[in-house]
């Protein structure tokens, strides 16, 4: 029989139950054993569909001004950042799904049978090379942390971020200064790279990975001569067991998630938004509101309620649109850091720029522009374009 999908909230929670009954057996009396799986199967369908939670309101209005104040209130300690390739953009690094500039749309050199080939398992072993041709072109190194890694970074030396979650495999949460325990890369990372032979697994470092790369050859095995991979997540792959275990622990004490440039389209990934408490508030800053899914339907999927920004009984969610960049600058600006943040990314780009030798910036460089005045209440929440 195959082992449960740790992914899969139906196949954790009918192993949950599996538990509870072996448990029972080894318990006197078959009344006490029901009354303890009775009171599981409560808990759980409570924490699945929201039950008896209170909903309770903690931004005094839904904008992003409440959410500065809120940030700077005593109710708010431990923020989470929700992260993906919206954040790396300004950095020079395409996005998966814009439909002109993103990575999906400009593989045509490649003669994928489809976009999505580049990052699946199976293709991958037959065929790495379009994936090898393609790591060249962005490989982690040859960008610069954007304005939102720095904010983020901010976040830590303030003392409020409790963990980023990234949906990227650029490693520039790294470059900007989190440390792994400030981390989960839930998509994987380069940083390390290991065989794809089951009985063999050999490690192999970042430096050896990137020799390989750069002189144009597939990297194989010294051991076995099979495919060496980066350690990040391909379709059909499973997810590390890193983003399980902190998922369970983290939510649960969060005072604030912080959405920034993803499209909340890949699951498990998505279904975060809803593992905090139904009180907890959360910001989206993209280019457009994503998460909007239908509650009814997330709930019975166990991936919690969709964001909720425009109608009568919205509480919690705010939407700022446009640049994630601009987005850091304006809620920094508010919450006082703005110098902090700017004399920050102005410090670490010109220490990356001396490891160099280049003093090349990037390619849509992200120095400190002026930053962005707030926009006008009503701009914050009906969904209009924030400051470009």
């Amino acid at each position: 029989m195959a082992e449960p999908d740790p992914s899969d909230p139906l196949e954790t929670q009918a192993g949950k139950v599996q538990e509870a009954q072996d448990s029972d057996s080894d318990t006197e009396g078959g009344a006490a054993g029901g009354e303890e799986e009775m009171d599981f199967l409560r808990n759980l369908f409570s924490q699945t569909l929201g039950l008896g939670s209170k909903k309770e309101r903690l931004l005094d209005e839904l904008t992003l001004e409440g959410v500065a104040r809120y940030m700077q209130s005593e109710r708010c300690r431990k923020v989470i950042c929700l992260v993906g390739a919206g954040i790396s953009t300004s950095a020079g690094i395409p996005d998966f799904r814009s439909p002109t500039t993103g990575l999906y749309a400009n593989l045509e050199k490649y003669h994928l049978p489809y976009p999505e080939a580049i990052f699946e398992i199976g293709y991958f072993k037959k065929h790495p090379e379009p994936f090898f041709a393609l790591t060249k072109e962005l490989y982690p190194g040859q960008f610069k942390p954007t304005i939102c890694h720095y904010f983020i970074r901010l976040l830590k030396e303030k003392g409020q971020l409790l963990r980023c979650y990234t949906q990227n495999i650029d490693t520039l949460e790294r470059v900007a200064g989190l440390e792994p325990e400030d981390l989960v890369e839930a998509h994987g990372t380069f940083h390390t790279s290991h065989c794809v032979n089951a009985v063999c697994r050999q490690e192999y470092g970042l430096s050896w990975m990137k020799e390989k790369i750069f002189s144009e050859e597939i990297p194989k095995c010294e051991k076995c001569q099979s495919v060496v991979k980066p350690d990040i997540i391909f379709f059909g792959e499973n997810l590390p067991a890193r983003f399980f275990s902190c998922m369970q622990s983290d939510f649960i004490k969060a005072d604030l998630l912080i959405i920034m440039g993803t499209s909340l389209q890949v699951q498990p990934f998505a279904s975060l938004i809803g593992k905090a408490s139904l009180s907890t508030p959360r910001l989206l800053i993209n280019k457009e509101k994503t998460g909007q899914t239908d509650p009814f339907l997330g709930m019975m999927m166990g991936l919690g309620g969709g964001m909720d920004f425009d109608s009568k009984k919205a509480y919690r969610d705010v939407a700022w649109l446009g640049d994630c960049d601009q987005g850091c600058l304006a809620l920094a600006d508010l919450l006082g850091w703005k110098k902090d943040l700017e004399d920050l990314v102005r410090r670490e780009h010109a220490s990356i720029d001396a490891q160099s030798g280049s003093g090349t910036p990037n390619p849509n460089p992200t120095s400190p522009r002026k930053s962005p005045l707030p926009a006008k209440d009503g701009d914050k929440t009906t969904g209009k374009e924030g400051p470009q």
